[in-house]
């Protein structure tokens, strides 16, 4: 077990990411825990507020990003100040990517249905971390033969690829497809080929003038969720919180 830690861990460098995706998973949950014992008035725990406005906890987020990676750029990547500044970089982007939602709508949603999508963007961050964290390291390698520098490129392209056709299908409106893609490339190619889902930035900018494309978009969401609407709300409130907008505004972000 210490010689495979050493090897694929230490050696590669890749300490300091596993120290920050560590941070920013627990991060994450335990700011979710927070924030759902302040929605149902219990523990300790309350919202912040400055001069009469709510403070988000993505402000304190942004902060612990900018001193964890800029700090981590003076360390070099190495010594305990990298792994050190990892940690504190993991913690900030926990707190940023809990708010994902409300930066990318620019209102708070936290307890709606488009909160979900922060949910979403942190479990496709987690698996993205992970892809990199348990596979090879393609930059900055040094000693490498022919073979394995056309293997590591081979590989760097197929994740490239892959990395396209999943986000092709976010694109799409196909959060979960897109975050199982990164995972099976199958996956993710099949959402990037198939129709896009009303209301997505892709339908949005090519459906306008292909009526029938839009009428069956519609149709095919109206079939996935009498299908798998159910569970898919079930599986997003397990994980986020239920969505509901008849919460008072002072529970709104946590």
């Amino acid at each position: 077990m210490e010689h495979w830690w050493y090897r694929n861990i230490v050696e590669p460098g890749k300490l300091p990411l596993l120290l920050a995706l560590t941070a920013f998973v627990v991060t994450f949950l335990a700011t979710r825990c927070v924030t759902r014992m302040i929605r149902a008035g219990r523990g300790p725990f309350h919202d912040v507020s400055a001069g009469g406005h709510h403070v988000h906890h993505a402000v304190p987020g942004v902060i612990l990003m900018c001193v964890g990676g800029f700090g981590g750029v003076a360390a070099g990547g190495r010594g305990w100040v990298a792994g050190a500044t990892a940690v504190v970089f993991g913690l900030g982007a926990g707190l940023v990517m809990d708010e994902f939602a409300l930066i990318l709508y620019l209102q708070d949603v936290y307890w709606s249905d488009q909160g979900q999508k922060s949910v979403e963007a942190v479990v496709l961050t987690t698996s993205l971390l992970v892809i990199l964290l348990t596979g090879f390291s393609p930059l900055g390698v040094d000693d490498v033969g022919r073979d394995e520098s056309q293997d590591r490129a081979s590989a760097v392209t197929t994740l490239l690829v892959n990395f396209a056709l999943a986000l092709t299908a976010l694109l799409k409106g196909k959060f979960r497809v897109a975050i199982l893609g990164v995972l099976i490339p199958v996956v993710a190619l099949v959402g990037a080929v198939r129709l896009a889902r009303p209301g997505s930035p892709w339908a949005k900018r090519l459906y306008r003038r292909r009526p029938r494309a839009t009428a069956r978009a519609e149709h095919r969401a109206r079939r996935h969720e009498a299908h798998w609407g159910a569970l898919e709300r079930r599986m997003g409130d397990l994980l986020g919180g239920t969505p509901t907008d008849q919460l008072p505004r002072r529970h709104g972000g946590g």
